[in-house]
């Protein structure tokens, strides 16, 4: 399990509502974790730091 930050917009679209931190095996569970809590069709801003630190 890894640990993802997101950035949720609910209703405002220029000022993100939340900040969530989840575990989730993948970047796509994190992703179906957050629509399946929010539904479908918001803004996340989703990324693992470790990942996001890895060289490209």
């Amino acid at each position: 399990m890894k640990t993802y930050e997101a950035m949720v917009w609910e209703d405002n679209l220029e000022k993100p509502d939340r900040r969530v931190t989840l575990a989730a095996e993948s970047l796509d569970d994190a992703k179906r974790q957050l629509e399946e809590k929010f539904g479908k069709g918001h803004v996340f801003n989703l990324h693992n730091e470790e990942d996001a630190k890895k060289p490209r």
